[in-house]
């Protein structure tokens, strides 16, 4: 089972995360969907990002049951072209380094590498897919054939969308 995770943090110091497992990468097909609430998030520190966002995600799978063959973020699991720390290793490491997890960026961090990037749809805005557990290269193959005729994957937008809902 895969799990697709995305944060979004409210105006009140709370937060919202969401999760969609799913077996198949390249189809739409949703097998949980699972949301949690957490009431306090640590506030936002420069360069310090993973301290606010890494309780959510470990929250929320703490909450999975089966067992998982791969994590999806929203971002990067290694920043910068000498593959410091991102969210996604902090993640990987929590987790005793036995779930390989994929980071997925919209947005280029200070000296990505370009062998990061892949091209999806008609878009020429590439994401930026960063991995720990797996080859890169089949990290973003998954990327690249998940479901969805778009830059931004199905179940990844849909992720995004679910833990925006309002509470």
């Amino acid at each position: 089972m895969n799990l697709a995770l995305d944060v979004y943090y409210h105006p009140d110091d709370s937060a919202t995360v969401a999760g969609l497992l799913f077996d198949d990468w390249e189809s739409d097909q949703i097998t949980e969907t699972l949301l949690k609430s957490i009431p306090k998030v640590a506030e936002y520190e420069p360069g310090q990002f993973y301290k606010r966002e890494l309780p959510c995600l470990l929250a929320l799978i703490a909450d999975v049951k089966p067992e998982l063959e791969t994590i999806v973020i929203d971002g990067f699991v290694t920043l910068g072209a000498n593959q410091r720390p991102g969210l996604g290793m902090y993640l990987y490491q929590e987790l005793r380094e036995e779930i390989p997890t994929i980071g997925v960026a919209k947005s280029r961090f200070n000296q990505t590498p370009a062998e990061t990037e892949i091209l999806r749809g008609n878009s020429q805005n590439p994401l930026f897919i960063t991995a720990l557990g797996i080859p890169l290269t089949e990290a973003q193959h998954k990327i690249q054939t998940m479901h969805g005729p778009y830059r931004i994957p199905t179940l990844l937008k849909q992720v995004d969308q679910l833990c925006r809902v309002e509470r």
